[in-house]
């Protein structure tokens, strides 16, 4: 690519996975403002906006929201050097997801080789402690030492239970997005009230806490799962991203949670 040259907000779109609404949305709060703008009305891209986009959608991956990417993108002015730090941040989640895939395969083939689980290899890549600064920023010290407590306090099989009623939940809802079944039926309302449940038995949490605005808190749950893509992973498939794109399945889950909190919370 030259540096003089520009590509249309559509090819950017494409290229990035997103869309050029968000791209004109960027544009409008002053995040990421287009090198040119045609005579026709067309938004133009050039190097450096690319460059400043990536960092974007980077800075989302880390689950910051967009006013607070304005605040970081302000403070720094390297490029190169903001990169380098994003860079070595996902090379850290690159080594913890190939840990993760080693310990959950060598369980998988334990379990189905009827051999004994190995507690101490199981929960390998799985150091919820990487999100301490986060959990603590949104939900105060408080909220981390108490989860950090109780996870620490669980047996290996404890664990792996708690793991399993995860993926189960998750699972779950990944089934009934794909059956096209209508976020306040019963059979997603029944999966809201097992969501519900999961949270308020995490301690630490704002669900969990007595008096805690569990409506509030899970609300806000399900636009971050939409919103993060680490969350709304959990919730996605290749049908679902054929059918509605990467967060079919968080919004499905997101509008269930709502009808139930609406009526219930």
């Amino acid at each position: 690519m030259n540096d003089d040259e520009e590509w249309s907000i559509q090819q950017i779109a494409r290229l990035a996975g997103t869309t050029s609404r968000t791209l004109r949305h960027y544009d409008d709060i002053g995040l990421l403002a287009p090198s040119s703008i045609g005579h026709n009305g067309y938004r133009y891209y050039d190097q450096s906006a690319l460059v400043r986009l990536q960092r974007i959608l980077l800075l989302r991956e880390l689950g910051l929201g967009l006013p607070q990417i304005g605040q970081v993108l302000g403070r720094e002015a390297s490029e190169a050097h903001a990169l380098e730090s994003h860079l070595a941040w996902l090379r850290q989640e690159q080594d913890r997801l190939a840990r993760q895939i080693t310990s959950v395969e060598t369980t998988i083939t334990a379990l189905k080789g009827g051999e004994r689980l190995m507690a101490e290899n199981m929960f390998d890549g799985f150091d919820h402690t990487q999100y301490k600064d986060e959990v603590e920023q949104r939900w105060g010290t408080k909220a981390y030492a108490d989860s950090d407590r109780w996870w620490r306090s669980m047996s290996a099989d404890d664990k792996a239970a708690w793991q399993k009623r995860v993926a189960d939940l998750g699972r779950d809802w990944i089934a009934a997005a794909e059956s096209g079944i209508q976020p306040g039926s019963d059979e997603a309302q029944a999966l809201a009230k097992r969501h519900v449940e999961w949270l308020t038995g995490i301690p630490g949490t704002p669900a969990a806490a007595p008096g805690g605005d569990v409506k509030g808190y899970v609300l806000g749950l399900g636009e971050m799962y939409v919103a993060d893509p680490r969350f709304g992973a959990q919730y996605d498939s290749e049908a679902l991203r054929a059918r509605g794109g990467p967060t079919q399945g968080a919004e499905f889950v997101r509008d269930a949670l709502r009808v139930y909190a609406e009526a219930h919370l």
